[in-house]
């Protein structure tokens, strides 16, 4: 049984690297069978096809992405301090899963998700967008509509992970501390 749950990590984990480097579409089952070191009618025993796997691993991951969000959110605290506490939590979650927020980043919009990803999608945004909501009551957060907001943050700090793996920065503290606060002043209000 052990060598069961093994072999299906194994796929799950090969199609995350290769979804997020090469894109969906330009991924095989049989390079994902190759990179996992099964065959691939071993991925046919766990998925009817590519796209169950990629449904499955975009649930799996926006799951663990959104219970690292919501995991003792500050709601009683400000919104600067609700604001690292979601920057921190993308910080945990890039560092445990390294392919994982790309991976949903690149494919959130993708036409092969089917409703359940879609829904699961939603319950992310719904809590990004209400943080966002919530500052711009509070007159906190600028004016701008929560998916440029949103873009602009994740955006910033997808470029800086990809720069952290490809080796061109060290990811310190002193620089991660610099990225939240430049991430904070892209989507405070300036008055």
């Amino acid at each position: 049984m052990a060598t069961s749950i093994s072999k299906r990590d194994n796929i799950l984990q090969s199609a995350l690297t290769l979804f997020a480097e090469r894109g969906f579409d330009a991924t095989t089952i049989p390079m994902i069978a190759t990179d996992a070191k099964v065959g691939a009618g071993t991925i046919y025993r766990y998925f009817d096809n590519k796209e169950v796997l990629v449904n499955t691993l975009f649930q799996y991951y926006i799951s663990m992405f959104t219970n690292t969000l919501s995991e003792d959110y500050p709601y009683d605290e400000s919104i600067r301090d609700q604001f690292h506490h979601l920057f921190q939590g993308m910080v945990r979650f890039t560092n445990e899963h390294e392919h994982a927020l790309y991976f949903i980043k690149t494919h959130n919009a993708a036409y092969f998700l089917d409703e359940t990803s879609r829904e699961y999608f939603e319950n992310l945004l719904t809590i990004l967008r209400n943080f966002l909501d919530e500052g711009k009551e509070e007159k906190v957060i600028r004016d701008l509509p929560s998916t440029a907001l949103i873009a602009i943050i994740f955006g910033g700090f997808l470029e800086l992970f990809k720069l952290i793996r490809a080796g061109e920065i060290e990811a310190t503290e002193e620089l991660l501390s610099g990225i939240e606060e430049s991430c904070w002043d892209a989507v405070r209000r300036h008055d």
